[in-house]
């Protein structure tokens, strides 16, 4: 099996069983590989939290989904992938930034909606069977 990352919304969709608003080619790679988020997915389901957005704290929210899915946070040294987001210059948004690090760390997909992040980030995937095919020769 190999290894995908998932972006926060994705998380939270898997969560709160709003899995609907995954196209078909997010679901076949989240039932065929194993899945990981970057600590800082963690972080930032607290922020939404804390600002109003979503109800649920990522502890409650990852051990749920570590149970029912086997979603595991990474631990990459943090110094690799801070090192990894001082060379993207697409985005000022700290989570994105070091989400899309950890990806590149690693060479490993990343499941997101996020337009920004599909446009820039070459590992990243969504809805369309050319980057399915392109998420499964990364590895």
């Amino acid at each position: 099996m190999k290894s995908i990352y998932l972006d926060t919304h994705v998380v939270i969709w898997l969560y709160t069983d709003d899995a609907i608003n995954l196209p078909e080619v997010a679901k076949i790679l989240i039932e065929s590989n194993d899945l990981l988020i970057c600590p800082m997915v963690f972080l930032e389901i607290q922020y939404l939290k804390e600002i109003g957005r979503i109800n649920c704290g990522p502890n409650e929210m990852i051990e749920d989904l570590r149970g029912k899915i086997d979603l595991q946070i990474d631990e990459l040294p943090f110094e690799i992938v801070a090192r990894r987001a001082t060379e993207i210059h697409w985005t000022r948004d700290p989570f994105d930034r070091l989400i899309a690090a950890s990806a590149l760390s690693r060479s490993y997909p990343l499941i997101t909606k996020d337009v920004s992040i599909l446009t820039h980030l070459s590992l990243a995937v969504w809805d369309t069977p050319k980057t399915l095919v392109h998420a499964s020769i990364h590895h």
